[in-house]
């Protein structure tokens, strides 16, 4: 991995901190974009009341100097305004764990004797941090012209019947429009109806969402090893969004009920007579683990959030007797919300793939580079036409 980060943070402590190694040298920031990244993940109709106490807001402590970064580890800072209100209180013991949390296998891991321990860390208000990392990788996308969106596609039952001739920066900007980050304004409405009725029933529910990134060149990623395959690295990402439990590259669930002469993306040759294009983009950009230079569509699915203020049955470790879960403050529905998170992961995992394809210390360095990029073009791919042989011996 050329791109890394680390996340480090409690739910109800100081600060969230993230590290991110290997961002070139050169890169101007603009922190109110990441602020304003930050205040996107925190909008989402169904959200709990935490999103009414933070004001999330960045501090760079190093890797930035001067405007720009230096190529060094940038350091970024959240605080937690919440903080103030649990720093002096006694805390009071959780021993019964909740279905559908880290409370139990975290226990059972680590050998917690307070199951407040997994909740802190595994607690989806570490994402924060995610999208300020996020943020700092779109920027450095956008030197190269990718762009990244996203928009929830079901809530429930409800679903979105998408136009297939919407482009997709109308379906970006229409999302932003509502606080259920739905691009078609009716299904906003009854999405919101069905998160409102979840809320009266004291329950949760969950959804779909989808990321698009747009204009990420041909040729990110490989077919050589497992690990180099870039829809399988987007979809670990993504799918490691806290609740996310589902993940497919373009159609790929409907394209299991089609044969494949209507799953394939046909090749054609432009007017031009030198671009190769597609006719449908069913792949949701890759072939191989490569991108193909269509939209890059990864959807995900996120299960209901598990703390219910209808009490779960489970068990009280301290004295092995039946017992209900005891209510933490969280969301009814955090599908909007998580859609930002997943535009993040997938800026940081085509940030990293660009900047393995392209090399380079400096901002200057790869842009030279990227404008020599073999794209699907007849000029770019010469054939020599000619019988071979292995000739391995």
């Amino acid at each position: 991995m050329r791109l890394r980060f680390l996340t480090a943070g409690e739910s109800h402590g100081p600060a969230l901190t993230a590290v991110l190694e290997g961002m070139p040298a050169g890169l101007a920031i603009d922190r109110n974009e990441i602020n304003r990244q930050l205040a996107r993940r925190q909008k989402g109709y169904g959200s709990g009341g935490r999103m009414k106490i933070e004001r999330d807001a960045v501090r760079i402590t190093a890797g930035f100097m001067n405007g720009a970064t230096t190529g060094g580890p940038i350091a970024i800072t959240i605080p937690n305004l919440d903080y103030a209100k649990w720093r002096d209180r006694d805390i009071p013991p959780i021993t019964t764990p909740r279905p559908g949390h880290a409370d139990l296998t975290g226990a059972i891991k680590y050998g917690y004797r307070e199951l407040r321990l997994a909740l802190e860390r595994a607690s989806a208000r570490e994402t924060a941090a995610r999208v300020a990392v996020g943020a700092v990788c779109r920027q450095f996308l956008a030197q190269f012209g990718v762009n990244i969106g996203s928009y929830v596609v079901s809530i429930g039952t409800v679903e979105a019947n998408l136009p297939a001739d919407m482009p997709y920066p109308a379906r970006f900007a229409a999302a932003e429009t509502n606080d259920t980050r739905c691009p078609i304004p009716e299904t906003a409405q009854a999405m919101r109806a069905h998160i409102r009725a979840i809320m009266e029933a004291k329950d949760t529910i969950g959804g779909v969402f989808e990321v698009v990134a747009l204009n990420a060149p041909p040729g990110l990623g490989s077919h050589v090893h497992w690990d180099r395959r870039l829809d399988s690295q987007l979809m670990a990402s993504v799918g490691s969004i806290h609740a996310v439990k589902g993940i497919e590259i373009g159609t790929a669930f409907a394209n299991t009920r089609r044969p494949g002469s209507q799953v394939h993306d046909e090749i054609f040759l432009d007017e031009d007579g030198q671009t190769l294009t597609r006719g449908t983009n069913r792949s949701g950009g890759f072939e191989g683990g490569i991108t193909t230079g269509e939209p890059i569509i990864v959807r995900a699915a996120m299960k209901p959030i598990a703390t219910v203020l209808n009490p779960r049955q489970s068990v009280n470790l301290a004295d092995g007797e039946p017992a209900k879960t005891v209510y933490e403050r969280s969301d009814f529905c955090a599908v909007p919300r998580a859609a930002v998170v997943g535009e993040a992961m997938t800026a940081i995992t085509l940030a990293n793939a660009l900047l393995e394809k392209l090399g380079g210390d400096s901002i200057a360095e790869m842009q030279p580079r990227f404008e020599t990029l073999r794209h699907a073009r007849l000029e770019d791919l010469l054939m020599d036409n000619q019988a071979w042989n292995f000739g391995y011996g």
